[in-house]
């Protein structure tokens, strides 16, 4: 039993009362990591924390225009031109078709997610409601450290690509060497910082004429993107497909493996659920947006990075700027420059677009208290979450002005497929348990075998077992799924957008993100497992504290008297 008579607000715990409290940690541990709330709550008593409200102003077709801003400029110039040279040879559009199709399904589970709790915490509130406080949590800071990260690679390529603009060849011409700092963090990019600062001015001003500057651009990166595709099979050649290599030199392994690493192209179309808050019509405009976006981004990808292995053999394609250098080589210097520009533009509207995401995530993450209540401060003039925004844009200015792109880009990938496949559990557990009133056991123990199933076939791919047991797994895999679809009865929502043909959408996603996960080298392992002990370490030590404490105030000053917070994070979600 907790013996503090008088809550205490987090920010005047003094020092002394903080170390009283690391001692009750694990009495709180058990009281606020799977503590829920409702949609309800999530949508009205969390969102009031904020101050004021964001402005609803957006429409669907600033959600697709966001969407698919968010994701082209990032991916195909970034991604495919690695790939292709070291994964997948020309048969890289394989792999952007896998990662597609794995994101597709992906956004299906969000897109219902958000139809029934349009709030701008994405991912963090739709676990949050359905596993807890502590996994919407981990989701969450995931989240974070994936836009973090992924906006300060693509800055450091849009420097990449200034520099063809100008006709520069040397991608490092704009950027300054430091020799005293070690390799890969001793090239200082400051266009790259410039970018990020004029960006993060743009998004604490307005939502909606940030949204206005993103379609404009996007138009035009689209038509950008048809000229590359023109040009490259006018003037490419098919047989570089099956030069000098074969169409795919490095296996359907090499195949999997590149899936696995340009799933980072597909980073973007989640920042669409976080601008919930700000729609006129969430339950129609979001599920055009979500889906809308990653069918067209997935059917352009594939056009490009057939366009480009057509124009240079995949040996020859350069590592940095490939489009550009691609045309160079072809006698095109001038489409070099143009597909520069292009790809400096799309770049600027997917940073735009996952910067508007990333700040809205810290925004939510602060009104649960996760991390300080001065987060989640949305500006009552601008409706904007000014102080969320503010601090991501001088973090990953920071990263983007050190480290170089390879060393980010595969800890982005993990953190990516792991969000992901959370959410695609979450939405089986909240159709069968929660919407359908069924008994838990049941959908946990076929999530258990699911993913497990999934882990053991994905491991024996990676370890080159024989055939046969690969096989026996996938219909197993089957067998159970079908076997769980006839015994726990599942009727969906008549009057909300729902996911079709459940549990096989969500069960295949959660097979394609763990096998995609499993691709990924050792390192990327070692590098997130750093992170999640941080994030962890950081939840134990404030998070879990400032939560329990802030919802004995907030009780206290409804009830007028001092309750159990554990009254409070025993709600259930029941919502029918």
């Amino acid at each position: 039993m907790e013996d503090i008579n008088q809550p205490t607000r987090p920010d005047e715990i003094s020092f002394f009362s903080y170390l009283h409290s690391l001692a009750r940690t694990p009495h709180r541990l058990r009281k606020r990591m799977l503590a829920t709330w409702t949609p309800d709550q999530e949508l009205n008593q969390l969102r009031l924390r904020s101050g004021a409200n964001m402005k609803r102003k957006l429409m669907w077709y600033d959600l697709v225009a966001l969407g698919v801003g968010g994701m082209l400029g990032a991916g195909v110039f970034v991604t495919t031109g690695r790939v292709a040279r070291s994964n997948s040879g020309p048969s890289v559009f394989l792999s952007y078709i896998i990662a597609g199709v794995s994101a597709l399904l992906s956004s299906l589970c969000y897109t219902e997610f958000s139809v029934q709790i349009p709030v701008a915490g994405g991912a963090f509130s739709y676990l949050r409601v359905t596993f807890g406080e502590f996994v919407g949590y981990f989701a969450g800071a995931n989240i974070l450290m994936e836009y973090v990260l992924s906006n300060a690679a693509v800055a450091r390529s849009f420097t990449e690509y200034l520099c063809c603009v100008f006709g520069e060849n040397d991608p490092n011409s704009w950027r300054v060497e430091v020799n005293g700092l070690v390799k890969g963090y001793n090239m200082l990019d400051f266009p790259a910082v410039a970018l990020v600062i004029l960006l993060t001015l743009c998004l604490c001003h307005s939502t909606k004429e940030s949204s206005m500057i993103n379609l404009v651009m996007t138009v035009f990166h689209v038509i950008f993107f048809g000229f590359i595709i023109i040009a490259g099979f006018c003037n490419g050649s098919s047989e570089n497909l099956v030069k000098p290599g074969g169409l795919a030199p490095y296996g359907v392994k090499g195949v999997l493996d590149g899936a696995a690493i340009v799933y980072f192209s597909y980073i973007g179309y989640d920042s669409v659920s976080t601008l919930a808050e700000e729609i006129k019509n969430p339950s129609k405009s979001l599920p055009v947006g979500i889906v809308g976006s990653v069918l067209i981004v997935s059917v352009l990808y594939c056009l490009m990075a057939l366009a480009l292995c057509m124009m240079v053999p995949y040996d020859k394609i350069s590592d940095s700027a490939s489009f550009s250098i691609a045309f160079q080589t072809k006698g095109w210097k001038w489409a070099g420059n143009v597909v520069g520009a292009g790809a400096s533009l799309g770049i600027i509207a997917s940073l735009l677009v996952a910067m508007l995401g990333q700040a809205r995530y810290l925004c939510v993450i602060g009104r649960a208290r996760l991390v300080p209540s001065w987060f989640a401060k949305v500006h009552p003039s601008t409706g904007t979450p000014l102080n969320a925004t503010i601090t991501l844009g001088v973090c990953q200015a920071t990263i983007a002005l050190f480290t170089e792109l390879n060393i980010v880009i595969e800890m982005i990938s993990i953190g990516t497929l792991l969000v992901f496949y959370l959410v695609a559990n979450a939405l089986i557990y909240r159709r069968y348990v929660i919407s359908n009133n069924n008994l838990p056991l049941h959908t946990l123990l076929y999530l258990f075998i699911l993913s497990c199933i999934s882990l053991g076939l994905s491991l024996l791919w990676k370890l080159n077992q024989q055939w046969w047991s690969m096989v026996l797994c996938g219909v197993s895999m089957i067998i159970v799924t079908a076997i769980f679809q006839y015994i726990v009865p599942c009727v969906p929502r008549s009057s909300e957008w729902s996911v079709p043909f459940m549990p096989w959408p969500a069960a295949i996603s959660i097979f394609l993100n763990v096998f995609l996960m499993t691709t990924l080298p050792k390192l990327s392992y070692q590098r997130f497992g750093i992170w999640a002990c941080l994030i962890t370490l950081f939840y134990v030590l404030y998070g879990v504290h400032s939560t329990y404490q802030g919802e004995d105030l907030e009780e206290a000053s409804v009830d007028g008297v001092t309750l159990n917070s554990s009254n409070q994070t025993k709600v259930e979600i029941q919502v029918h």
